[in-house]
């Protein structure tokens, strides 16, 4: 079982010190996928960073710059370009001649029925690109981008070194699994991403939806047991004779809220192209969310 970390207390629009270095501004866009709502992060004092900055809400744009009054934002750190992570990026940096920093990969679009997340924010270029990673420097603060793949392709966490803190955007959540929504997310580059970030053993993680996680090499390996249980439920749910991912999904979520249902199914065919690849399942031509999967024989 996941230790989910659920409660948290703050204010739309106020800014709250949550760590000596860490500040936290919470925007108004609460939702299933958003938990309370984006959190934006302050790193450091006098020069400081900007981590996801959310979604285009003129009062969350105006919060940020209360909570920096009298200092100076250097850098803006995007995670990934979702609609609930980057497209305050630019206005902020004209308000305030930051440049922006990213893995400037665009993902694939999910072409789907279903609304993913807040949707992708295809217009988002940062400034500098930094899929391969880096280490940026500040006044009395250092970032490292981490390049984590799985959730998007382009998804990018930044570790504070001078606290052992990670930044984990929708890579690891306190409050719930993520999505993994083929083409762009994948499972394959999440299962390594996770050990990546395991291997590091930060003392906190500091997801971009909810409360952090204080305990993060338990919460982290529940994150990858959790992910192969649900393997092994797929595959004995196709030896019991179900075929298609539609149907799997009410019996595989069942304390899961069903508004999610559409993107527990995206994950779900996410874990099905990983099976594919390595030869634990077969279809017929390329897996989609409506193809029939069966065991090899």
């Amino acid at each position: 079982m996941i230790p989910f970390v659920r409660e948290i207390e703050f204010e739309y629009g106020a800014c709250d010190r949550v760590s000596p270095l860490i500040r936290r501004v919470v925007a108004r866009n609460p939702g299933p996928f958003t938990f309370k709502g984006t959190g934006t992060y302050i790193v450091g004092t006098g020069d400081v960073a900007v981590i996801d900055p959310g979604p285009d809400l003129d009062e969350h744009l105006e919060a940020i710059l209360a909570a920096t009054a009298g200092e100076r934002i250097t850098h803006i750190f995007v995670t990934h370009n979702h609609a609930d992570h980057s497209p305050l990026a630019r206005p902020l940096s004209e308000r305030t001649g930051a440049t922006i920093y990213a893995c400037a990969k665009q993902g694939v679009p999910t072409e789907s029925e279903v609304r993913m997340e807040a949707g992708d924010d295809r217009n988002f270029r940062p400034d500098v690109g930094l899929c391969d990673g880096g280490v940026f420097r500040g006044g009395d603060w250092t970032l490292e981008a981490i390049p984590t793949p799985g959730h998007t392709s382009n998804h990018i966490c930044y570790a504070l070194l001078e606290e052992n803190a990670l930044f984990s955007g929708d890579h690891i959540m306190g409050w719930s699994t993520t999505v993994i929504s083929p083409p762009d997310g994948d499972m394959g580059d999440y299962f390594q991403s996770l050990e990546t970030i395991k291997a590091r053993d930060f003392s906190t993680l500091w997801p971009t939806h909810g409360p952090p996680i204080t305990d993060p090499a338990p919460f982290v390996q529940a994150y990858i047991d959790h992910r192969r249980t649900r393997e092994k439920q797929i595959l004995a749910a196709l030896a019991g004779g179900h075929t298609r991912i539609k149907a799997l999904v009410p019996d595989l979520y069942k304390d899961v809220d069903s508004r999610l249902y559409p993107a527990a199914a995206h994950s779900v065919m996410a874990h099905m192209v990983q099976m594919v690849r390595d030869g634990r399942l077969v279809t017929d031509g390329e897996p989609t969310l409506d193809s029939d999967y069966r065991l090899p024989t």
